[in-house]
């Protein structure tokens, strides 16, 4: 029988919350159910995400991520054995009846969360879907403008995809450091929305892209209030994306779906006609919505391996025989590359017989760009072996 340090329950049952302030990890800001800010191993900007929901924190530079001792573990620098006695004080034996206590609070706090993450997820699509209806059909609109400017114009006659709102006026807003859950506007003017489909094709979140066409790629630049030297995101993700896509092109029949991050670098694809021929084209909506969480350790980092207990990740419908991820060149090529098998190697485990493949535009350059410069993309077959 394996000895179960009960203390581990006990850890786990400590709001992530709490142990930020009892760690003094500065520079996170509250937003949308995250504590989000520098990590404190590895630095960086607006990388490091702590799920006050799920209880679990994320780096998406340096890859580290767990739960309450991992947290402890990466900001003291400290083993297993210490970050848990840290937390909790020196292993105790208990008696059986206080071991089977610990276990039921253990059980119930999860049940909480559970509901705290399902009501959260629930008010944010209903946020979501007050924006999309909101919304305004996207033909004749600036929406048709911006996809132009970025060299996607529609064929003459053609409607755009229904995926596709417009929004003459939108709000754009960054969390306020100074004011806790208060939020500044740094800008107002038209956008494009996006829905964003779950597996089971549903709306669940709508993805929203300010729109000026003053600018060289038709996004306006707004400097971040508070933070100098930074601009703030032109591109904002409402409700929930975990395994959903945005649906761009499904073709009838269609066995083979082609899948990049942003809608620009999808839509460069299907018009540039670089990949596949009667494919569907949807966009992923990020790279970690993608990738799903990967297995980490020593020597794992650029490995590409699935963390199969992660059920929200992207996995393909039925039909799809093969899968095409799109590399973005203009990020980090190893660790974009590894996050990619990651999420083909999950999506060929789980559909047997799937066959993968990813596709490169160049270093540097996104599919876009690509489009723009009348180039050619590299491809690079995927193995299922992790």
């Amino acid at each position: 029988m394996v000895d179960v340090d009960p203390r581990i329950d006990a850890a786990h049952a400590m709001p992530m919350a709490e142990l930020v302030d009892r760690l003094q990890i500065a520079g996170l800001v509250r937003t949308s159910g995250e504590l989000v800010g520098p990590c404190p191993s590895c630095g960086g900007k607006d990388r490091f995400g702590i799920n006050l929901q799920k209880q679990i924190f994320n780096c998406r530079v340096c890859g580290a991520k767990g739960d309450q001792i991992a947290l402890v573990q990466l900001a003291l620098g400290m083993d297993f054995p210490a970050a848990l006695e840290w937390l909790i004080g020196p292993r105790q034996e208990l008696t059986p009846a206080q071991l089977a206590e610990q276990r039921r609070r253990a059980q119930e706090n999860q049940r909480k969360r559970d509901a705290e993450a399902a009501k959260h997820r629930a008010d944010a699509i209903a946020l979501a879907w007050k924006i999309w209806q909101r919304g305004q059909p996207a033909d004749d609109t600036l929406v048709v403008d911006y996809l132009a400017r970025r060299g996607i114009p529609p064929r003459s006659g053609a409607k755009l995809p229904r995926c596709f709102r417009f929004e003459p006026d939108a709000r754009l807003v960054v969390p306020d450091p100074n004011r806790s859950r208060e939020f500044k506007t740094v800008h107002e003017g038209p956008a494009m929305l996006a829905e964003i489909a779950g597996p089971d094709g549903k709306f669940c979140g709508v993805h929203r892209t300010w729109i000026d066409l003053d600018q060289a790629k038709g996004k306006p630049v707004v400097p971040h209030p508070f933070k100098d030297g930074e601009i703030v995101s032109a591109k904002k993700v409402y409700g929930s994306k975990k395994g959903g896509a945005i649906r761009l092109y499904t073709p009838r029949d269609a066995s083979i779906l082609v899948m990049a991050e942003g809608i620009e670098t999808t839509l460069s694809g299907l018009a540039a006609k670089a990949i596949e021929t009667g494919a569907a084209y949807w966009a992923g909506v990020d790279l970690g919505n993608m990738s799903g969480q990967r297995k980490l350790g020593k020597g794992l980092k650029y490995a590409g391996i699935p963390d199969m207990s992660d059920h929200d990740a992207f996995i393909p419908p039925q039909w799809v025989q093969r899968l095409i991820f799109v590399q973005d060149g203009d990020s980090e090529p190893r660790l974009t590359r590894a996050k990619l098998l990651s999420g083909l190697r999950r999506a060929m485990a789980t559909r047997p017989g799937l066959t993968a493949g990813i596709v490169h535009p160049g270093d540097g350059i996104d599919m876009n760009d690509l489009l723009l410069s009348g180039g050619t993309t590299t491809s690079e077959e995927v193995n299922r072996d992790a």
